[in-house]
């Protein structure tokens, strides 16, 4: 193989070793997890070549030095480690260690819900995003939230977080796009709606955009019909004890999750 590489033009050859070198460098920085299966190679010692699979503890076992934890780690960190173990044992001078990710199982985050896209997907970097993940799934849906849920475990404990997305962009709340781990799941769930009838030209539900008015979402239903009156509407929301109160609601008054607006037949 070798020999053919030298025959190949010099412009040609160049090529190959940037292509090998750019996608060893795009994957040196991916967190390894349990379940990744990865190829462990020694420069000139292939009696140490071996593939394994990282253990549920984020171990693997390996040829002379035993044990060694590898979970959370990057690649390039992970072939100091080994090298220098190899070292440090006084079994190979200066050697060269080379992983090869040969399958993703582990570093996976879930998105579900309301998104294109559902499912299963790595971190191919350790510094993956919200943002980065939402676009993986194709973002939000039409009947989307605005809010993803985040849940997972940071420093051994439960985390969950709700995140407002649009305020990550548009009120420079860039600290809530948050960095992603291994084993996080993000769901968003539909978006709330409003019911309108009676005297209009489209009845039906409709999401709440934010900070949607009572003409807003009147504009939305296609206005009242000849014979209906904007200002005749009465308004059904439920209480706190649980029961439905009946507003007759400003034409300025916030839509909330779940109203019900019936627009009445005027009286002329």
């Amino acid at each position: 193989m070798i020999q053919r590489l030298l025959h190949l033009p010099r412009i040609a050859l160049a090529a190959i070793l940037l292509l090998c070198g750019a996608a060893h460098a795009q994957n040196t920085d991916y967190p390894l997890g349990a379940g990744d299966a990865i190829r462990i190679q020694v420069f000139q010692n292939p009696d140490l070549t071996i593939e394994t699979r990282v253990s549920e503890n984020g171990s693997i076992t390996y040829p002379l030095i035993g044990a060694v934890d590898l979970g959370g780690l990057s690649i390039a960190v992970a072939e100091r480690k080994i090298a220098d173990a190899l070292l440090a044992g006084g079994f190979i001078q200066n050697p060269q260690v080379n992983i090869v990710l040969m399958q993703i199982r582990g570093n996976q985050v879930s998105v579900l819900g309301q998104v294109n896209r559902p499912g299963r997907f790595p971190l191919e970097t350790a510094n993956t995003r919200l943002s980065d993940m939402l676009a993986n799934a194709g973002g939000a849906t039409v009947g989307g939230d605005d809010i993803a849920i985040v849940v997972g475990v940071r420093n051994g404990k439960q985390f969950r977080k709700q995140i407002d997305l649009p305020s990550i962009f548009l009120d420079d709340k860039l600290q809530d796009n948050i960095v992603l781990q291994g084993g996080d799941s993000i769901y968003v769930h539909r978006a709330a709606v409003y019911y309108i009838y009676g005297e209009v030209q489209r009845p039906g539900g409709f999401r709440i955009e934010r900070d949607m008015t009572v003409m807003q979402a009147l504009a939305q239903g296609g206005g009242p019909t000849v014979r209906g009156s904007e200002k005749r509407l009465r308004l059904h929301r439920k209480a706190a004890n649980g029961g439905i109160q009946e507003l007759e609601p400003e034409l300025t008054d916030p839509v909330l999750p779940n109203d019900v607006i019936f627009v009445k037949e005027s009286i002329f």
